[in-house]
């Protein structure tokens, strides 16, 4: 195989920036926000990123404001379905898939007969090797009604249609979000379940088939005395740079006559040498609100090191203590510390919403919660982006599942292409690396989906690249 770089997109880096802080530029840009969940992706295919929130989407005018294109779509994640080079739609709150009309809108498409389900989040992913990328929807609950609604696989007829692959109501999930974390070349499942329910880690086998191997690889996200939590969503990152992928879960926890109910904790990826199960950290900094909801993970200062964003359900939670989003600052070896305040995202009100994109195409990214765009101001440190896309064969297009890996003197960066993270959002399909102080240029290892690796070898950095997988 051979990677072919299709287009590079050099940008200065030049500007006097401040020290890692946001500014809200949601009117200036012209946008009207929902306060609900976020999908960053290019609908229409000019290179800059584009944003779906409340079902209505918006396009982005090269950095400089946002149009309106259509509403009406739903809480939805995304991925090019038909390998035809457009970016379509899943609206897992109307169970409805929406064809991309060459960027001009949207078209729902014929979906298969399905059982009634009611969920707050999916995710697309390669799940049988195929080359086309499949649907995994969590199903949540009707609480008044005693419902539990079934969590479903959908699987793509190779960009013709779906057909209902799986189904189980064991569980009340919420988040669904994908990652290779053992390697192995088949994408593994992760889905936040509610009400004290043990999370499940679905290992995946590359033909189309699950096991959940939570308990055994120490991946509940649960504390002692406890089968599990209310969890809402999780993010997978590399925290820590060694190369592997981490987990952090995120829960909403009482601690009242109902106990002192699991926290949220990050699970550190233990590598090859353990199984690569986890070791589970606790909280590592992130300090206790009762009412946690939606992480979103990113490098917001550019420093090399994954942060992470944390949103809250409750201005008022129990006991009259107010809730509010948190900015964690990643500080090294498993420690955060609360970055809000000085980042210019404080006192946000409760919200679902947290997606991180570089919508202005200036090497740092930007943050859309709160029904608001904050574009980050800073720092002034160097940085690469890189775009991937499938050949639409063996690797689907949007190249959902890619992890791109940069080894520097010290420490591993490592990102990957997902669609769906925290509790129904999505980051921007472009891989964002903050590069800290390295100026010098760095060499790229990717891995496709399935497992093929290839190496680009001295890529200047300061810029965003794009790359198609070529066989």
């Amino acid at each position: 195989m051979r990677i072919s770089v299709l287009a590079v997109m050099t940008i200065a880096a030049g500007m006097a920036w401040a020290q890692g802080t946001f500014v809200d530029k949601t009117a200036a840009l012209g946008l009207q926000l929902a306060n609900a969940k976020a999908c960053c992706a290019d609908f229409n295919n000019d290179g800059w990123t584009d944003l779906l929130v409340g079902g209505t989407v918006w396009i982005n005018n090269q950095g400089k404001g946002f149009t309106k294109l259509c509403d009406g779509l739903g809480d939805c994640v995304a991925a090019d379905y038909d390998n035809d080079g457009w970016v379509d739609l899943f609206s897992y709150s109307n169970m409805q898939i929406y064809h991309n009309d060459h960027g001009k809108g949207f078209t729902p498409i014929k979906m298969p007969e399905l059982p009634k389900t009611i969920s707050r989040g999916a995710c697309w992913g390669d799940f049988d090797g195929d080359g086309f990328v499949d649907l995994y929807i969590g199903g949540y609950e009707d609480w008044d009604a005693g419902i539990t609604y079934p969590n479903l696989i959908l699987m793509n007829d190779k960009g013709k249609g779906f057909k209902l692959a799986w189904q189980e109501v064991n569980h009340r999930s919420r988040g669904v979000t994908a990652c290779d974390f053992n390697q192995d070349g088949a994408l593994d499942v992760y889905v936040s379940n509610y009400r004290l329910q043990a999370n499940v880690l679905w290992l995946g086998d590359g033909k189309g088939h699950f096991k959940d191997v939570a308990p055994e690889f120490n991946a509940v996200g649960t504390s002692p005395g406890f089968d599990g939590g209310h969890s809402i969503g999780a993010a997978w990152g590399d925290f820590d740079n060694d190369g592997l992928f981490d987990l952090f879960v995120g829960n909403f926890a009482h601690v009242d006559d109902r106990g002192d109910q699991p926290k949220s904790r990050f699970l550190h990826n233990l590598g090859a040498a353990k199984g690569y199960h986890f070791d589970d950290l606790g909280t590592c900094g992130v300090f206790y609100q009762e009412s946690y909801a939606s992480p979103a993970a990113g490098d917001y200062d550019n420093d090399g090191m994954l942060d992470l964003f944390f949103t809250t359900v409750y201005r008022n939670a129990s006991f009259g203590h107010d809730n509010f989003p948190v900015l964690y600052h990643n500080d090294g070896g498993f420690k955060f510390s609360d970055a809000t305040v000085a980042a210019g995202v404080g006192g946000l009100d409760p919200t679902y919403q947290a997606a991180f994109a570089d919508f202005n195409c200036d090497g740092r990214l930007d943050l859309v919660s709160g029904g608001k765009l904050f574009v980050g101001q800073g720092p002034k440190r160097h940085w690469l982006e890189v775009r991937l896309n499938g050949d639409g064969r063996l690797v689907n297009w949007s190249a959902i599942g890619a992890q791109v890996r940069i080894k520097l003197a010290d420490k591993t960066l490592t990102r990957q292409v997902e669609a769906g993270t925290g509790e129904g959002n999505q980051n921007d399909l472009v891989l964002h690396f903050g590069l800290g102080d390295n100026a010098g240029p760095v060499s790229l290892e990717i891995t496709w989906p399935g497992g093929r690796k290839q190496t680009l070898e001295a890529v200047a950095v300061d810029r965003q690249i794009a790359i198609r997988f070529t066989p």
